[in-house]
């Protein structure tokens, strides 16, 4: 058993099933033992329960996964809840529990919280989202994760949860906050163009093999930066993909010799630009 995952289907909820007896029925179970990677979808009604009794029945039956290495908390498409609807709750206690944990994903950011986050081995966070809270991004900033490699983070947009300045945003890239990443991914932003031209330069460039600007509202302005910065020219990988350069600008990266991703160009002239995921 090396990947399992749990969903409560509406009519389930309906009936009265709970995730809660989910989990204790796989705790139950003595392939639990040799669980690597156990992925959380509907919880059932998400869009009105938080995922509080989630966490709390996971951290109860900690001791029949010792080998979980990854978890996905929140995983469910639109037709089960809408990216914006998901109700988190503190997933901090997680962190706790599984002292061996190397991954973690979470989709949803109403009512997330992740303080105090601090995990001597995690090694990926990601954070799915419509809209990243200003508070999460403080805990991230002051976490300690010194063998963390990817951090990738859906910012979204401020009508989703988005209440962070570019100041916020940053906090999370300072060199040498995290020692061993190499793979940052700052995303789905509607400042993107901002964080483009602040990161163009930024020391923590040196220590990445990917930077990730991908499913945002980029620009030529944002583009531009990049496009010049030597920082960059050092990256095996560049992801801008979802965004609204020229089709000038798409044919100088073309043209870079850079491996960059610059797919699903949205149209420089739209009046209106939206991240990829929002709702």
């Amino acid at each position: 058993m090396s990947e399992v995952k749990l969903t409560v289907a509406y009519e389930d909820y309906e009936n009265g099933v709970q995730m809660k007896q989910l989990i204790e029925e796989l705790a139950a179970q003595p392939e639990s033992k040799e669980l690597e990677s156990l992925v959380i979808g509907d919880w059932g009604g998400s869009y009105e329960n938080d995922s509080s009794s989630v966490v709390e029945a996971l951290v109860q039956a900690k001791e029949a996964f010792p080998k979980l290495r990854k978890l996905f908390i929140g995983d469910m498409d639109s037709e089960e809840c809408e990216v914006s609807w998901i109700m988190q709750s503190d997933v901090a206690p997680l962190l706790t529990a599984f002292p061996e944990l190397i991954s973690l994903t979470i989709q949803g950011s109403t009512g997330l919280s992740l303080n105090p986050a601090r995990h001597e081995k995690l090694e990926e966070l990601v954070i799915i989202c419509g809209g990243l809270g200003k508070d999460v991004l403080d805990s991230i900033a002051q976490a300690h994760f010194p063998r963390l490699k990817k951090l990738e983070l859906y910012l979204g947009v401020d009508s989703y949860g988005f209440d962070g300045t570019l100041e916020d945003v940053l906090q999370v890239a300072k060199s040498g906050k995290f020692p061993e990443l190499v793979y940052l991914g700052l995303k789905d932003s509607e400042i993107q163009d901002e964080i483009a031209a602040a990161l163009a330069d930024a020391p923590i460039l040196d220590q990445l093999h990917t930077l990730d600007l991908s499913m945002g509202t980029l620009s030529d302005a944002g583009a531009e930066a990049l496009l010049n910065s030597d920082r960059v020219k050092k990256l095996q990988r560049l992801d801008l993909s979802h965004h609204y350069m020229s089709e000038k600008m798409i044919k100088r990266w073309k043209q870079s010799g850079l491996n960059v991703d610059v797919s699903d160009a949205q149209g420089e002239d739209d009046e209106y630009r939206y991240p990829a995921l929002t709702e």
